[in-house]
């Protein structure tokens, strides 16, 4: 049996809604609890399929952990397995930042290369690279990274790119090495500043967070602590975008706008209402939107996990869009589903060019990852009739109680369990 979103058509979206905290945060902030022994508590947690996933994983290495609605205890042994569980970690992507963690705490790691959403590859080049120029050896051997090094030391360390994975997995390895490491072009995401925010309230000592040169001087040792998971701005993006797409006025609270400046500005030129609050913000649209180009970019361009969101309001804007992806060469199936739903939009490299229709015909789509799952009810809430959304386990993995909150709004959505044939 699968679940699948019958989304029906039509609906004005209208009302308020709370974001919690961030799933591309949550996860990391789960692995930063290896390095401290003693129970790490995290607060505000999302209450989505990722969360007990990242508990498999942490209690394969040895640790107790106790999930309580959105609060989420870690209780670290003095002694952990170097070894993540191959058939835990291989479910979802962000298994990987405990390779960091343990690298650090044991001088050896295992981690079984991971799965998760079906978005283009993601190589673990500069994680490795990062863990070496700090004394390690790294090696890929019966599908699994491994790292071993007797001592981490610190070094100067330059990413090729702002990777989000390889920033967290070298500053939590940096943190206890000897010595002080400089990490140049490092993510700036809000979820680094919150990781990095954890980190120092454990003891470790890491000057610039939030910018692209962090200094992290490593210590002997760090204690388990008590952190609020910062609000998830992807979520919170989703919806404003479900606002503007069908003409609503959603006020979002639980996030700040500094991290939504570049969508919500975007937003503004479509034609929509923005209203920012310190800890929220309204999003209000009275007409169809006009078309906007986007092109995708490490923080604090926009945000690659928002781009189906992005052409989802492209398809049924007032005129002609360019939507360029800079991050992941494989988002773009997203627009496949699109054009079962009448889309116009025609994809050319790492650019689709989208031409605005005034409303989608209903059909059967399917998911391949959250965000396009995501990107795919909203698309159905301004289609004809009812859209039948499948493999909705995707966004059950970033989006706690989305279809209760989307019915709370004024949508439709039905959530129904079916058999699905097989196909080969």
């Amino acid at each position: 049996m699968k679940d699948q979103f019958l989304v029906s058509g039509g609906a004005r979206l209208q009302g308020s809604v709370k974001v919690d905290g961030a799933k591309n945060s949550v996860l990391k902030l789960m692995a930063a609890a290896l390095l401290a022994e003693g129970t790490t508590t995290l607060t505000n947690c999302p209450e989505i399929l990722d969360v007990p996933l990242m508990q498999k994983v942490l209690e394969g290495l040895g640790c107790e952990v106790t999930v309580d609605g959105g609060a989420v205890s870690i209780t670290t042994p003095s002694e952990l397995s170097s070894d993540a569980d191959f058939d835990a970690v291989r479910q979802f992507r962000a298994s990987v930042c405990v390779l960091g963690p343990l690298t650090a705490r044991c001088g050896r790691a295992k981690v079984a290369l991971p799965g998760g959403d079906a978005i283009g590859s993601r190589p673990l080049d500069m994680h490795q690279s990062g863990l070496e120029k700090m004394g390690a050896t790294t090696r890929i051997e019966h599908g699994a990274v491994v790292a071993e090094v007797d001592r981490l030391r610190g070094a100067h360390i330059k990413l090729d790119f702002p990777s989000v994975g390889a920033t967290e997995n070298i500053v939590t390895a940096a943190v206890l090495a000897d010595g002080v490491t400089t990490l140049d072009n490092a993510a700036r995401e809000p979820e680094i500043m919150d990781l990095c925010d954890m980190l120092m309230s454990m003891g470790a000592q890491i000057d610039g967070a939030g910018s692209s040169t962090l200094t992290i001087t490593g210590v002997d040792k760090l204690c388990p602590t008590t952190h609020e998971v910062v609000g998830d701005r992807i979520v919170a993006g989703t919806w404003a975008y479900a606002a503007v797409m069908t003409q609503g006025d959603i006020t979002v609270g639980g996030i700040s706008p500094r991290h939504l400046h570049l969508p919500l500005e975007k937003l503004k030129v479509a034609g929509a209402h923005i209203e920012t609050y310190e800890n929220g913000f309204r999003a209000k649209m009275d007409r169809r939107p006009d078309a906007v180009d986007y092109q995708t970019l490490p923080f604090p361009g926009f945000p690659t996990d928002l781009q189906p969101m992005a052409i989802g309001l492209s398809v049924i804007a007032n005129g002609t869009s360019v939507i360029t992806e800079n991050v992941f060469e494989s988002r773009f199936r997203f627009v496949d589903e699109l054009l079962r739903l009448g889309a116009d939009a025609q994809v050319d490299g790492h650019h689709v060019v989208i031409r605005g229709i005034d409303k989608l015909s209903s059909t059967h789509v399917w998911s391949s990852d959250i965000r396009a799952g995501a990107g795919l009810v909203l698309a159905g809430l301004v289609a004809d009739e009812q859209t039948v959304v499948h493999d909705v386990y995707h966004i059950d993995r970033g989006y706690p109680h989305f279809v209760e909150n989307l019915n709370r709004l004024g949508a439709n959505v039905q959530r129904v369990s079916v058999e699905e044939p097989e196909i080969y």
